[in-house]
């Protein structure tokens, strides 16, 4: 199944966190949160303004992202958990 994000909404798949700490620690499953890090899957074609002109996006597809604890809606497609949300959810890209 293919799913085209409308205006400003970006599709991002979660990026999995370590589960081991710098110093040496095993962080278990329980205690571990929600990663904060994504990879963009896809993205709309922009957002529309009281005009009626489309604003591209600033992130692109394969992009490597920072976004809010909280940010997005959980959605899941064919067995895989994906996040939707908005531009503005983005807080960085990550270079």
């Amino acid at each position: 199944m293919k799913l085209r994000p409308l205006q400003d909404r970006i599709i991002v798949k979660r990026l999995e966190e370590e589960s081991k700490t710098a110093g040496g620690i095993f962080i278990p499953e329980t205690a571990k949160e929600k990663p904060q890090r994504g990879e963009i899957i896809e993205v709309g074609n922009g957002k529309k303004t009281e005009d009626g002109k489309v604003l591209p996006l600033d992130v692109k597809k394969g992009d490597k992202v920072l976004f809010g604890k909280y940010a997005g809606t959980e959605i899941k497609l064919e067995g895989e958990e994906y996040l939707m949300m908005r531009e503005d959810d983005i807080l960085a890209v990550i270079e």
